[in-house]
C-alpha cells in the first residue's frame, strides 16, 4: 500500500505535528508533503525530522517564506489540490494533518480508475475562518478586518467545497467533530492525537511539588499572561516554558515578579521532569481543539487547573468536593484573574491521587492512537489489495 502524508508546514513542534511524527512512525516510508519547512525553527525538536522524506512545495523556494506563514496557510489548499502541483495519484492512501480539509480534485484519478483514499485528521476548520480565538489579533485593526472579514467569507466557500471531496474525516476530539458537522456538515470519527505517556516517572527534584507550572506553544489564545498576573497577585511560585508563536519570547513582563520564572523552549525530558515536579500544571487556552500539554502533565501524576473551554473539558476530570481519587484537576470558568485565581485557591485545599491520574491518561497513549489509525485506515480501503 503506497501512502502520502500532508501536513499544513513544518515550522513548530505542537500537537500537530506529533499527529504527524506518529503517522510517520506507522508509515515510514510514507513522503510527506507540506506547503514550506523550515527546521531552523524547531529548535530541540529538529532532530525528529532529518531522516523523513520531506518534500515541500514551490513555496519553499519564496524569500521570506518563515514571515508569510499565515499568507501560506490561505493558500494551502490551492497548493494541494492540483495534481500540475502535486502529483497524489500514484498513491492509494492519502492521509492529510492538518487544520482545514485539503482535498483532491477530479485530476487525482489513477491509471486503474480509481482515485486515492482521502482521510483527513482534522485539528479543527481554520480557526480564522469560523470565529475562534487565533494566535494574531488581526481584528483589532480596522482596515485588516474589513478586508479580512471579505476575503474569509469566500475562503470558507472554499473550504467548505474542498471539505464535500474527503472520504472520511477524523477528528482530533469530540468538540472538533462537532465543528466539523456545523461548518461542513459531514460525519467523522473521533480518534484522539496521541501523547507521549511517561513510561518511567521523572526523577524528583529539591524543589519537588513547590511550584506550578504552565506553558507549551504561547500563541494568544493560550492567554499566559492571564496565568502570570494570577500567580502576582497571589504571589505564588510558578513556572513557565514554551515559546510564543513565531518564535519570540513572550511579551509578558516577567522578570517583574520573583515569585515567576520563564525557562524558554525546553525538551520533552525536561518539561516532563518539570510536569512532574509541579504541584499542578495550570491551562488557560480558550477554544483549545484538544490540548495536549495537559494530558503530559496528567502523564507523570499531575493534576490539571484548566480553563472550561474546548477539548480539554473531555481529558480533565472534575471532582470540587475532592472526595473521590477519580478527580484529574479541576476548571474555572472565565477568563479573568479572579476566577483563576479563585480554582487554584480551592486548588490548594484539595488532594489527587497520582496513581490514579497517571492510569488514567493511558487511555490518551502513542500506542493506542496507532493501533486505532490503521484499523481505521484498512477498515475504509475496502476491498483495495493492501
Amino acid at each position: 500500500m503506497k501512502i502520502a502524508l500532508v501536513h499544513d508546514y513544518i515550522k513548530e513542534y505542537g500537537g500537530a505535528e506529533r499527529v504527524l511524527e506518529a503517522l510517520h512512525e506507522i508509515w515510514p516510508d510514507a513522503p510527506v508533503y507540506t506547503t514550506v519547512y523550515l527546521p531552523e525553527f524547531l529548535g530541540p525538536h529538529k532532530k525528529r525530522f532529518e531522516s523523513w522524506n520531506i518534500k515541500p512545495s514551490f513555496l519553499q523556494n519564496i524569500p521570506f517564506k518563515a514571515k508569510l506563514i499565515s499568507p501560506i496557510r490561505l493558500v494551502a489548499p490551492w497548493v494541494f489540490s492540483a495534481s500540475w502541483r502535486i502529483d497524489f495519484s500514484k498513491f492509494d492512501v492519502v492521509i492529510v494533518s492538518a487544520t482545514g480539509a485539503y482535498s483532491p480534485n477530479e485530476k487525482w484519478k489513477m491509471k486503474n480508475g480509481k482515485s486515492p483514499l482521502h482521510i483527513c485528521y482534522c485539528h479543527t476548520p481554520p480557526r480564522y475562518l469560523y470565529g475562534f480565538a487565533t494566535a494574531r489579533d488581526w481584528k483589532n485593526n480596522l482596515i485588516f478586518r474589513v478586508l479580512g472579514e471579505i476575503a474569509n467569507h469566500f475562503l470558507r466557500l472554499i473550504d467548505f467545497k474542498s471539505a464535500q471531496n474527503v472520504d472520511f474525516f477524523i477528528a482530533n476530539s469530540e468538540n472538533v467533530k462537532k465543528r466539523i458537522e456545523k461548518f461542513y456538515r459531514k460525519e467523522s470519527t473521533v480518534i484522539y492525537p496521541p501523547v507521549d505517556v511517561a513510561q518511567s516517572q521523572p526523577h524528583i527534584s529539591d524543589d519537588a511539588r513547590s511550584y506550578f507550572l504552565a506553558g507549551g506553544r504561547l500563541a494568544r489564545p493560550k492567554h499566559i499572561d492571564l496565568i502570570v498576573e494570577a500567580f502576582a497577585k497571589l504571589k505564588l511560585p510558578l513556572k513557565v516554558f514554551g515559546r510564543e508563536f513565531g518564535g519570540k519570547s513572550p511579551n509578558i513582563p516577567i522578570s517583574q515578579y520573583p515569585n515567576i520564572q520563564f525557562l524558554g523552549e525546553v525538551s520533552d525530558e525536561e518539561k516532563l521532569e518539570l510536569m512532574g515536579n509541579a504541584k499542578a500544571f495550570v491551562f488557560a487556552a480558550e477554544d483549545e481543539d484538544f490540548g495536549i500539554t495537559p494530558v503530559e502533565a496528567m502523564s507523570v501524576g499531575t493534576p490539571v487547573i484548566a480553563y472550561r473551554s474546548g477539548g480539554v473539558v473531555e481529558t480533565v476530570i472534575e471532582n470540587p468536593s475532592a472526595g473521590s481519587g477519580s478527580a484529574t484537576g479541576l476548571f474555572f470558568d472565565n477568563l479573568s484573574i479572579e476566577s483563576l485565581s479563585k480554582a487554584i485557591q480551592q486548588f490548594e485545599k484539595m488532594k489527587f491521587d497520582k496513581e490514579t491520574i497517571i492510569k488514567y491518561a493511558q487511555k490518551f497513549s502513542k500506542e493506542r492512537f496507532k493501533k486505532e489509525i490503521k484499523e481505521f485506515v484498512y477498515r475504509n480501503l475496502g476491498s483495495r489489495k493492501i
